[in-house]
């Protein structure tokens, strides 16, 4: 939610936000584009075979594109400051950033999810774990990202110029104080609950109980020796881009929320607010270009593993009617089918690329 529409009499310090936008969103559209367009290629016409995990990234492919299409007039409008598009453009650009932002962040915690689900408990989710209801996941995430997300965009009006003399169109940098406190507070508190500090829990707590069972040595005792150093690694920078993109934004929301509302005041707290606020935007939108290489680079490092443990990604699936494994060789192959099963679509994504 844009920052200059704070109608205190505190001095401007946040010109600089127009030139960070126009690099950073210009580079964000080219890159996010063409990593996006290829892994929907691959999803949709190269990939033959589809489990629940590329549901999720299907999702989240189609997310990132819906905004990335979206920067270009984003782009123009910072190097104008004037929005030429007509209100329906403005209104949609900015709920597709909400849609992109909280939808990412609820489809990779799905993916986080279905990985400690197939690791923590091998056997016992066979029945979750299911393309049928991944793709009921998906539904209810849709559904609760558009219900966030386009009362912001739509039932706002954010074009209007404070100033009844400025015949310029604005984006979104208007909003009333009433609109803080009657709107946009709500708004808030509910994006911020649902599409964030839950997902982040989520993402901690089945992050560290994978740490926590990969550390096990019978984990993959059975299943060859795999170097789980480097599947946590793995574990690891997937929480921590997911806390770089949108940690830094959704506090900084909550606490610019506290500034429009006045529950805090004064000139520093808006100063602080329109430093922070321009950095924040650009990392969190930046995250639409790490959603289709971040479990490349991140299982990259594993891939002599799984020229060693391509075999055994064969037979993964048991029959019911076979005698059950032991709890090892569950758990290997959960571990197996987790990471490597997304490791083949993104190195198919990443070849293509480089052709």
């Amino acid at each position: 939610l844009a920052v200059s529409g704070i109608n205190y009499a505190c001095p401007k310090n946040d010109d600089f936000k127009y030139n960070l936008y126009i690099i950073v969103f210009s580079i964000v559209f080219v890159v996010g584009f063409i990593t996006n367009m290829a892994a929907m290629y691959i999803f949709l016409c190269s990939l033959k075979l589809r489990n629940e995990t590329t549901t999720y990234m299907i999702n989240l492919v189609v997310s990132d594109l819906l905004f990335v299409l979206t920067l270009p007039m984003r782009v123009f409008y910072f190097i104008n400051r004037d929005w030429p598009f007509g209100v329906v453009l403005c209104k949609l650009s900015v709920s597709l950033f909400y849609i992109n932002m909280y939808g990412s962040m609820l489809f990779l915690t799905c993916i986080s999810v279905d990985r400690f689900l197939a690791i923590v408990y091998p056997f016992p989710s066979r029945m979750l774990r299911t393309k049928g209801k991944a793709k009921a996941v998906c539904f209810g995430v849709w559904a609760l990202v558009l219900a966030g997300s386009l009362p912001t965009g739509f039932l706002l009006d954010g074009a209007t110029s404070p100033n009844s003399s400025d015949t310029k169109q604005y984006c979104f940098e208007n909003f009333s104080s009433k609109q803080w406190k009657l709107h946009l507070s709500k708004v808030v508190i509910f994006i911020e609950t649902v599409g964030f500090l839950i997902p982040l829990l989520l993402n901690v707590f089945c992050s560290a109980m994978v740490l926590r069972t990969l550390r096990h040595p019978q984990t993959l005792g059975r299943g060859g020796k795999l170097n789980k150093t480097k599947i946590l690694h793995m574990i690891v920078v997937h929480l921590l881009i997911f806390c770089f993109c949108f940690i830094p934004y959704n506090v900084n929301l909550v606490f610019y929320a506290m500034v429009r509302t006045k529950i805090i005041k004064g000139c520093f707290a808006e100063s602080v607010v329109r430093i922070i606020y321009p950095v924040a935007l650009c990392i969190a939108v930046s995250n639409c270009c790490f959603d289709p290489i971040v479990y490349y680079f991140t299982s990259e490092t594993i891939q002599n593993s799984i020229r060693r443990k391509s075999q055994m990604n064969r037979s993964l699936d048991v029959r019911f009617s076979e005698a059950l494994p032991s709890e090892a060789t569950l758990r290997a192959n959960g571990v197996a089918s987790a990471i490597f099963g997304q490791e083949s679509v993104i190195k198919l994504l990443f070849m293509n690329l480089m052709r």
